[in-house]
């Protein structure tokens, strides 16, 4: 990072929470996926 300047701390912290708000984006949505195909799943396995 260079220098520890309020800048560069700025910079170097949104980056990191934007990389981590992504991660938790996509395992939201991993685990929304997971439970629409669970409950389809299910909903076939009762019908049978």
């Amino acid at each position: 990072m260079g220098r520890n300047n309020d800048k560069n701390i700025k910079a170097y912290n949104d980056k990191l929470h934007k990389a981590q708000d992504k991660a938790k984006a996509k395992k939201i949505a991993r685990e929304e996926l997971r439970k629409a195909i669970m409950k389809k799943f299910n909903e076939g396995k009762s019908s049978q």
